[in-house]
């Protein structure tokens, strides 16, 4: 039995502190007032003083109450009967079910040994052409996306779930907006994906140390998941509202900050969950796809900064559209070689065609006269943006594929697309006479 401590030396806020011995970082405790008894996680460890952020928040709380600790860190039930249920920060069911007891895992354990890794080499169809086409989404990736306040990108992450060719979903939201929470919950209800989903769901209205708990704990589901042999995607939305979190406990803490506030391992904390992204060699997968929104649309503030360092590329959301510059994929060149003959060369020949149309805009706002290449540009850039870009697109590959030569030769000769010779003899849409 944990000793029970009945003093309490400081409240700041939702941290606590007490004088304790035999403590663990990131242990649980139980903090019994008036109102009942909360939960609590030691988030520092300073000789004999522990302190510890209350989940309920720090409202009700007197020097006298009882704190004792629990031995453990924080841990969630793990079985199938988590498909299809919703969960808050901490894993207490927010769908009105049962909560589960059984099979207790302990969540923030050390990402995967590199001897258990493979080389990625599949790729994960999404539906979505500016992605399968373009920066092909691949098996075990971490990828964010990069993106401001405003635009859709839950709304993306929502169609993503819905469409991902996986064999599981766990999405894992931070200081999400209640707006927000049902979007996903009713496009997945209606999809009828949310029974092969998991999501733990924080709000803006729930504690704060819950927010930093959801990466941990959806991480921890999707890696015992992926050792059933399943492959596993995991949304995780905001990661700049995770990395606020993480601040807003180190002001509390008193710590030395660094760039803008944050402190100063912001980038280990980011890559600890970034890099639990895994392809097992004996067993299932671990992909990651992360919203990270952008305060004033600067790519150099330290969450985008620090994370771009970390991932394996970008999709950058503007405008409600997936850009086709700035966005990448480090690793497609791994799988889209194996999809059709065709996709590499398609994929940059319609790549540097647009280019040249963004340019060619460039001269018409400046009032430049407008060559016939010029206009066949300016047709093309729009039937790209339409057809491509739009992301109420929702095509497989091959369509996709299909769809970019059918563009082409509604805007070009063939030997005008630099395309192959053979690839054109072979794909090029034949006119009906």
């Amino acid at each position: 039995m944990k000793k029970v401590y009945s003093k309490i030396e400081s409240i700041v806020g939702n941290v606590i502190t007490v004088k304790a011995q035999d403590v663990a970082y990131g242990e649980l405790a139980q903090v019994k007032t008036r109102f009942g008894v909360s939960l609590a996680e030691v988030i520092r460890l300073d000789n004999e003083n522990v302190s510890m952020q209350v989940f309920a928040g720090g409202r009700g709380i007197s020097t006298g109450d009882e704190v004792q600790f629990l031995g453990h860190p924080m841990q969630v039930s793990f079985s199938e009967n988590l498909k299809g249920r919703i969960f808050n920060g901490a894993g207490i069911p927010r769908d009105n079910g049962p909560e589960l007891h059984e099979n207790l895992i302990t969540i923030g354990g050390p990402s995967v040994n590199p001897s258990k890794r493979i080389i990625p080499r599949e790729m994960i169809r999404t539906g979505i052409p500016m992605i399968d086409l373009f920066n092909t989404l691949v098996k075990s990736q971490k990828l964010p996306i990069f993106s401001i306040s405003g635009e859709p990108y839950n709304q993306l992450l929502a169609r993503i779930a819905m469409q991902a060719e996986v064999d599981l979903i766990i999405l894992g939201g931070m200081g999400l907006k209640y707006d927000d929470y049902l979007i996903f919950k009713e496009t997945l209800e209606q999809g009828g994906a949310l029974q092969k989903t998991v999501m733990f769901v924080h709000t803006a209205a729930d504690p704060v140390v819950e927010c930093l708990m959801v990466p941990d704990i959806s991480l921890a589901v999707a890696e015992r998941f992926a050792l059933q042999n399943l492959n596993v995607l995991v949304l995780l939305t905001d990661m700049t509202n995770f990395s606020d979190a993480l601040k807003e406990i180190a002001i509390t803490q008193e710590q030395v900050p660094s760039n803008r506030g944050y402190p100063g391992d912001l980038y280990s904390q980011l890559a600890a969950r970034y890099e639990k992204a895994v392809d097992f060699s004996d067993s299932g997968s671990i992909t990651i796809l992360a919203v990270t929104t952008m305060p004033g649309d600067d790519v150099t503030h330290p969450v985008p900064d620090n994370t771009g360092y970390i991932t394996e590329g970008q999709f950058y959301l503007k405008g409600g559209r997936i850009e086709p510059f700035g966005s990448l994929s480090r690793l497609k060149q791994q799988v889209n070689g194996k999809t059709r003959a065709d996709h590499r060369a398609v994929m940059d020949g319609m790549i540097k065609l647009f280019a040249a149309y963004r340019d060619t805009l460039e001269k018409k706002a400046m009032g430049f006269q407008m060559s016939a290449w010029d206009q066949k540009l300016l047709k093309y850039g729009e039937l790209f943006e339409k057809e491509m870009m739009d992301l109420s697109v929702n095509i497989p590959l091959e369509a996709a594929l299909d769809k970019g030569w059918e563009i082409l030769a509604s805007c070009f000769e063939p030997q005008e697309t630099g395309l192959q010779t053979k690839l054109i003899e072979q794909f090029w849409p034949k006119k009906v006479s």
